[in-house]
């Protein structure tokens, strides 16, 4: 079983749920993928690097990875472990839905950004607001976007938005894949 094999196993297992729920979109769904009972999970987190690193390793002079704080954050942290272990050298960054009010007063917090090349991921993408989001902060530090890396696609639009907003679109993970 590959890596990419077990985590749909993990997710289908520890993440999908069914009901009534409302997405951070607004929009109405009868299931729900809760990523963050994989991501911060100790053995599906692991799996998410190596998923995600190997989703974007061809992609030329990336330096970073990041987003929107909360969900790109254990994403982003897996990736940096796993392609340190590969002997590749991305840092990673968050985004915070604001800039602070205090200190420093930033909204992208990690390294220097400035004329970098940089993937904004995310954990599940619907509408691709998030990943948006999180590209307007980064242009305003100065960050090249390299792309959007999502671990699961609910093709419902973000494919589209992305591609739209004129970045490159990667997911590891369809939704037809899971047991939705």
């Amino acid at each position: 079983m590959t890596a990419r094999d077990e985590l749909i196993s993990y997710i289908n297992e520890l993440a999908v749920f069914r009901g009534d729920f409302t997405l951070t979109s607004g929009a109405k769904a009868t299931y729900y993928v809760d990523l963050r009972r994989v991501s911060l999970d100790h053995r599906t987190a692991p799996l998410i690097g190596l998923v995600m690193t190997d989703l974007i390793s061809d992609i030329p002079d990336v330096a970073a990875v990041g987003g929107l704080t909360m969900g790109a954050d254990p994403i982003a942290a897996a990736i940096l472990h796993q392609a340190v272990a590969r002997g590749l050298e991305y840092d990673a960054f968050v985004v915070r839905k604001e800039p602070k009010d205090h200190g420093r007063g930033r909204q992208v917090e990690g390294p220097d950004l400035a004329g970098k090349r940089v993937i904004v991921v995310e954990d599940t993408s619907t509408t691709g607001g998030s990943p948006l989001k999180a590209i307007e902060a980064l242009k305003k530090v100065g960050a090249e976007i390299a792309g959007v890396a999502v671990v699961v696609d609910r093709k419902t639009g973000a494919k589209r938005a992305i591609e739209d907003a004129g970045y490159p679109y990667f997911a590891a993970i369809s939704v037809d894949e899971l047991n939705v």
